[in-house]
């Protein structure tokens, strides 16, 4: 579905990932660990068409991913990326007016109806349904993410890219959402990419595991080289003696430096 061929990313002098090859099936859970600052978001924000290679191509479906982040492709920031000044609702409806209208950002008629019911069906399914004539400011953090991924799926997206959308979530509220992605992912049949610092959480969740880090180092010139894949890991939840060993190496390279 995804094929990511010889990219490199630089900005100016300063170089971020380099030869970053890689083929992803559709319906794939792919995690990406990595030290901070190893182009983990970089490279997200390259699959949303956020940002371009410098060198190399991106292919979705054989074809030049495009240019602009597009409807396909929903993306889930740390921080919540949620309207405060639209209800739990209302932000549901603006993602699907802007889908239909990006100029005015709203649907009519038969299309609002629509939409409305989605949003409610959407709602129900992350446990908001109770809370939609809430302002996010009223929600905790766990339903704000909540709210944040509901708002990504109101596209319907093949891909969607989450950039460590549980990091501020305490132990109790992480577990939770980890259930509810993976119920979501499965039922949406979805393609996923998950950044993490946390390495028992991107074996928890992955079908295959993603680790940049650079292999080329300049003592005089941190920036000189950049981060490439330096393990490419299928996850088989049926194989943990296999997951414990690969979780005990990778370790080290998802610290932050």
């Amino acid at each position: 579905m995804i094929s990511v061929r010889s990219v490199f990313k630089e900005y100016g002098s300063i170089s971020v990932l380099e030869r970053v090859s890689l083929e992803i099936d559709s319906g794939c859970f792919c995690t990406i660990v990595g030290a901070s600052g190893c182009g983990k978001s970089t490279f997200l924000k390259m699959l949303l068409g956020q940002e371009k290679p410098s060198r190399g191509e991106i292919l979705l479906d054989g074809d030049l991913l495009p240019a602009e982040p597009t409807a396909e492709r929903g993306i889930v920031f740390q921080k919540y990326s949620v309207f405060p000044h639209l209800t739990v609702l209302g932000n549901l409806l603006l993602t699907a007016g802007l889908k239909s209208s990006p100029l005015l950002g709203r649907v009519f008629g038969t299309a609002h109806r629509t939409a409305k019911t989605e949003a409610q069906e959407m709602l129900a399914r992350v446990g908001l349904a109770d809370r939609a004539h809430l302002y996010p400011s009223q929600l905790s953090g766990g339903m704000q993410q909540r709210l944040a991924i509901a708002q990504a799926l109101m596209n319907k997206p093949r891909v969607l890219l989450l950039d460590e959308p549980f990091g501020a979530l305490d132990p109790g509220i992480r577990a939770e959402m980890h259930d509810l992605t993976l119920e979501l992912w499965r039922e949406h049949d979805m393609t996923i990419f998950m950044v993490t610092h946390d390495i028992s959480e991107a074996f928890k969740l992955g079908t295959r595991l993603i680790a940049f880090d650079k292999v080329r180092r300049d003592p005089h010139d941190a920036s000189a080289y950049g981060a490439t894949i330096t393990y490419d890991l299928p996850l088989d939840p049926a194989d943990p003696q296999g997951q414990a060993d690969a979780m005990e190496e990778l370790i080290p390279i998802s610290e932050e430096e």
